[in-house]
């Protein structure tokens, strides 16, 4: 079967490079924030084009202490959006404070700016709960950038900060410029089916803030100044020379992967016909195709369909966020964001990913063009 990601191609592929790297950091006897991870930290703020990257334990991580160090706390609020992994809420809740749900742009499929200054607003009568709203986390879904202009200017006019989910956006630019570099600060994930991917879990925080950075260097352990002398209490989040080494290798293909990923979203874009919504870039941005989802009213038996055509696919994401049980105590309920659970019951993820072998990639147009409901 088609894979919709396949790590391993990827891996296989730099497979003496990794195995050298590893060996390098295996023999230096320093695993843990040392002299990979400073080079990769280093490396990879010069490619976003920003003053500060501080590595981390995961994605997750670095949502959660980007929250942490902007300071939010029991109850604040902060605006995201319900169409995103599970983990951009949950990292609100773990850094104390509550999600705020305003809904997507059905074409982008990221926060809809009209709406998020509808809801501020109203004074942020469409959350439930209590707690003043103190900032907003828009979400690059898929690859391609949120209207990150319109966020900015909203959150501006309402003293609020924003932090740039980036787990799914590297190297994507929004009117010409990286994602990451648009906010307060940002959070990226380098998980193994990424964009730019790691051999497990690895996340980075990139900021231009000196304030902000070295905040966050100190919370990713354990709050310290220096050693074992502690100004807050942080968390163990550190990121491993083993996963820097790797990382470092991928950032050096990671325009080229971004690349590959694009013709095969063009190749896609004009093969496949039918009663399809296929994802559109919009015209200031540049799409780095994390995913190429598409949506479909006969999504159950499409799904059957590529089964027996050997296709794989994925469902990204089949419950919008204010809707898990998780977050019933928020008391949203259906029909409170339209569009994105709309998108929670019609999108599916096809194969794409720079290893796609062009045999396979004809294969899935064939598969969906064959598709009769």
């Amino acid at each position: 079967m088609i894979p919709v990601s396949d790590p391993k191609r990827g891996a296989a592929a730099l497979r003496d490079e990794i195995v050298s790297a590893m060996t390098r950091v295996v023999d230096s006897g320093w695993y843990i924030l040392g002299g990979e991870v400073s080079a990769f930290e280093e490396e990879f703020a010069r490619y976003v084009g920003i003053k500060h990257a501080v590595s981390v334990a995961s994605g997750t991580d670095a949502l959660t202490l980007s929250l942490m160090v902007l300071g939010v706390g029991p109850g604040d609020g902060v605006v995201t959006v319900p169409n995103t992994a599970f983990p951009t809420a949950a990292a609100i809740t773990r850094a104390g404070g509550r999600p705020v749900f305003v809904d997507v742009d059905p074409v982008s499929r990221t926060m809809d700016p009209y709406l998020l200054e509808e809801l501020l607003k109203s004074g942020g009568g469409g959350a439930k709960g209590e707690g003043e709203i103190k900032g907003i986390i828009p979400v690059h879904l898929y690859g391609g950038p949120a209207d990150m202009d319109a966020v900015n200017d909203i959150a501006k006019k309402n003293g609020l900060f924003v932090l740039e989910d980036c787990a799914q956006a590297h190297g994507a630019l929004y009117k010409g410029v990286k994602a990451g570099t648009m906010s307060d600060i940002a959070a990226f994930s380098f998980y193994p089916t990424k964009n730019l991917p790691a051999l497990g879990d690895a996340g980075m925080i990139v900021t231009d803030s000196d304030k902000l950075a070295e905040r966050a260097r100190s919370l990713r352990n354990y709050g310290q100044s220096s050693q074992y002398i502690h100004e807050d209490v942080g968390m163990n989040s550190r990121m491993d020379d083993l996963q820097a080494s790797v990382l470092r290798l991928r950032l050096k293909a990671l325009d080229r992967d971004n690349g590959q990923r694009r013709e095969i979203a063009k190749k896609y874009d004009a093969g496949i016909k039918g009663e399809f919504i296929l994802p559109r870039e919009i015209k200031y941005t540049r799409h780095i195709y994390h995913l190429y989802v598409i949506e479909t009213e006969e999504r159950v038996t499409l799904i059957d369909h590529l089964k027996r055509e050997d296709v794989g696919c994925g469902i990204h994401y089949p419950r919008p966020i204010h809707l898990q049980n998780a977050y019933k105590d928020l008391g949203y309920g259906r029909g409170d964001f339209p569009v994105s659970e709309k998108l929670a019951d019609t999108v599916i993820s096809i194969p794409v990913f720079p290893e796609l072998e062009d045999g396979e990639v004809e294969r899935v147009i064939e598969a969906l063009n064959c598709f009769k409901a």
